[in-house]
């Protein structure tokens, strides 16, 4: 009972350490370009690819997500962000592509992070009643570790989301304080401008 409660203890921490270690990635796709990322996946292993484009002409990227032999899974254009889960059909190389083709002049930044689970493992034979109960734990422990790097990544966009947004709302406010500046000006040398002309016009010329 203590051998098999230790492994258990062994896993939650390793698969606690997994979700710790799971961290984003930012990568530069420059006008006319395609970046792609490869990753080897076991075959019935569930794997996620989530991404955002936090800088860079109109926030869109094209992305493709294909399996072994060239095998499209899913492919969109101009997008600003996504989050795909899969499981894997058959063992292989995955490969996750950013395009930005599209684009005359301007690269994007695109923030993204691909995370794979734990293949699937049984034990050969019929598992015991104590077998079957640790092995649903486990399965329970590695779904609570994949939910944990999920909400961290969640995290991490929504942070970079808020950058965004306020780096555009403190644009947008400099701006109307600016052209609120210009108007206000704009009326005061219209003000003076009208007020001279009356003047003026009202004058009475003495004739000496």
């Amino acid at each position: 009972m203590q051998p098999m409660l230790a492994k258990l203890l062994l896993t939650l921490c390793g698969l606690c350490l997994l979700a710790t270690a799971g961290q984003g990635f930012i990568v530069s796709v420059d006008a006319h370009n395609e970046e792609c990322f490869f990753e080897n996946v076991e075959g019935g292993t569930k794997f996620g690819v989530t991404f955002e484009v936090i800088d860079g002409g109109f926030l869109d990227v094209d992305i493709k997500i294909s399996g072994p032999e060239n095998h499209v899974m899913h492919e969109s254009e101009k997008e600003s962000s996504g989050k795909y889960t899969f499981v894997a059909p058959a063992k292989g190389t995955y490969t996750v592509c950013f395009n930005n083709e599209r684009s005359s002049m301007t690269p994007k930044l695109v923030m993204f992070s691909i995370d794979v689970g734990e293949a699937p493992q049984r034990a050969p034979g019929a598992p015991g009643e104590e077998e079957v109960g640790h092995t649903k734990l486990e399965d329970m422990i590695r779904e609570l570790s994949g939910t944990l790097t999920s909400v961290k990544h969640e995290q991490e966009y929504m942070h970079v989301r808020d950058k965004i947004h306020r780096s555009v709302n403190e644009s947008t406010n400099s701006r109307v304080v600016l052209w609120s500046t210009f108007e206000a000006l704009v009326l005061i040398l219209m003000t003076v401008g009208q007020v001279y002309y009356l003047k003026r016009f009202f004058e009475v010329k003495r004739v000496v």
